[in-house]
């Protein structure tokens, strides 16, 4: 088949193109600029020049393939809620030209979306509030609308952590401020728990669901269900050769900054329903030891 993929140079992204040419299937990649398409290029993929804000150009992409994933998302937290709602267009444009077939639609979500439960989160979570609290709502709120007009949509929602070489999310942020402050933190006793994931294991599932187009709308890039942050920011601290510590109170602010939502997630979460319909088995090395041989010290 061939398949359209947002985000087709990004972190996720080139390796979800990767993935779906080693099975045989042709990837049209969507990206912004010139190094984009070279890379994306040189993965042996077809180019499309567009971006979050065109969206003819993201229709037209749409169009001429019979499978979409999408994974782009502009992470400039300033704008955040911008950006949130911005993602929705984009999926109901998306949805907007599979309507009346069956051709799938994978969109990206996040399970730190369902930080606040007090429970281990499944696929079946089901959300609480809306966008109007949560802004990065707006693209599960996007597909829920897709779904009832009959398009094939599913979500997969990531952890907070997809990690391998070359990582430039949330753990390399946590690296970043430890060193600028001198010293690795976590907060409250640093017993909340993150989800993590080898992103080639990440682009294995989207593959089984554009090729298998099963029943089960949501799904949990999961391998590891959740990994303490206290044990995060220790790798950390001895990946840097800094000391480690607590943060309480005011102290939390002070060291995380904008970061303190993420860094107090705690969203224990389960794969075994997406392991039992697609057959998905992680395989890649988990967050830890990535710490240690992953290249993220240097």
């Amino acid at each position: 088949m061939r398949v359209f993929v947002t985000g087709a140079s990004g972190f996720v992204g080139s390796a979800i193109v990767k993935e779906l040419l080693s099975a045989g299937h042709k990837v049209l990649g969507m990206v912004r600029s010139d190094a984009g398409a070279e890379k994306v290029a040189a993965l042996g993929a077809e180019v499309h020049r567009g971006d979050l804000y065109d969206l003819e150009s993201i229709k037209s992409g749409v169009a001429v393939c019979d499978a979409v994933i999408h994974t782009a998302f502009n992470h400039d937290f300033s704008k955040f809620k911008d950006n949130c709602e911005t993602d929705r267009l984009v999926v109901e444009a998306m949805a907007s030209v599979l309507e009346g077939s069956d051709r799938p639609l994978v969109v990206t979500s996040g399970i730190g979306l369902f930080s606040e439960v007090s429970h281990k989160v499944t696929e079946d979570e089901k959300p609480s509030v809306g966008s109007d609290v949560v802004a990065r709502m707006a693209s599960e709120e996007a597909v829920r609308a897709a779904q009832a007009k009959g398009v094939n949509a599913y979500t997969l929602r990531l952890p907070p952590t997809t990690h391998d070489a070359g990582d430039h999310g949330f753990v390399p942020m946590i690296i970043n401020m430890a060193k600028e402050k001198g010293v690795s933190a976590y907060i409250n006793g640093g017993a909340n728990l993150w989800p993590a994931v080898h992103r080639q294991d990440a682009a294995v599932l989207y593959r089984l669901i554009v090729e298998q187009k099963p029943a089960l709308r949501n799904y949990h890039a999961v391998a590891e269900e959740g990994i303490p942050f206290k044990e995060i920011a220790t790798a950390i601290g001895e990946g840097l050769n800094l000391p480690v510590e607590s943060k309480t109170g005011d102290e939390v602010a002070a060291h995380f900054t904008w970061f303190t939502h993420f860094a107090s997630m705690n969203c224990e979460a389960s794969s075994a329903k997406t392991s039992e319909v697609t057959g998905w088995k992680p395989k890649h090395i988990g967050l830890m030891e990535d710490l240690q041989v992953g290249g993220y010290f240097n």
